[in-house]
């Protein structure tokens, strides 16, 4: 299984299946991109469908760091589970609109998917000042009703991380997959390291780095395998 998936990422017609009809330069620069991280990384204990996750992290940030010290962690269920979470239509959640952005648009539409982010909605601000908290972890919980079985995507706010672990354990809500990877020096590390105690599916990080490019690889690198796993 891992190698027919294999042959059909390094596949030009994965591409044109996926929707995000590169040109034959384009594709060629990305190939050779991802020969030049796995000939620097030469090794590593991922297998091929979360490295191919890992490796677009590392291309979207030229950080080896992300495979070393920084690794991604993998909960045994995360990539079935968000391949549960597309079939489903489950919305993705994110907690700021620059995660948002780089998420592939055609990808979402293709699989006729959601994607929602409550951070910039202006009465977030007296909410936050009125609950003394912070607007990332408000805007958690205005997304609470798009939650279920969906995707949360955190890239910038350790505080919306805690607030969605929380909310979980509360059984508020039971997101498919939780993807948190708040970059700081704030409890970024710690908030992380409360995400790999829960029991749902996640995909995180070690330590302070992360960050909106990170979160939105790993969601476009788990469309682009789910549709050429459909393909």
């Amino acid at each position: 299984m891992l190698e027919r998936w294999k042959q059909k990422l390094a596949s030009k017609d994965c591409d044109r299946s996926s929707g995000r009809e590169l040109s034959q330069r384009s594709f060629d620069i990305e190939t050779r991109s991802f020969q030049i991280i796995d000939a620097e990384i030469i090794s590593h204990d991922y297998n091929e469908l979360e490295w191919s996750i890992v490796r677009r992290v590392i291309h979207a940030t030229a950080d080896f760091d992300f495979a070393k010290e920084g690794r991604i962690v993998f909960h045994k269920d995360a990539i079935q589970s968000a391949f549960d979470a597309f079939k489903m239509k489950s919305p993705i959640i994110t907690d700021v609109d620059m995660v948002l952005s780089a998420i592939n648009k055609k990808l979402v539409k293709n699989l006729g998917l959601e994607t929602i982010c409550h951070i910039s909605d202006s009465t977030l601000v007296l909410e936050a000042q009125k609950h003394n908290k912070t607007r990332s972890e408000m805007a958690m919980h205005k997304g609470v009703d798009k939650m279920q079985n969906g995707i949360i995507a955190i890239g910038n706010a350790p505080t919306a991380l805690y607030e969605a672990i929380k909310m979980v354990r509360d059984g508020l809500v039971k997101p498919s997959l939780l993807i948190g990877v708040p970059v700081g020096f704030v409890s970024a590390p710690e908030s992380k390291q409360e995400l790999a105690k829960t029991n749902i599916p996640f995909i995180t990080n070690i330590g302070r780095k992360g960050g909106s490019s990170v979160a939105s690889s790993i969601v476009n690198a788990l469309m682009l395998l789910y549709t050429c796993q459909n393909k």
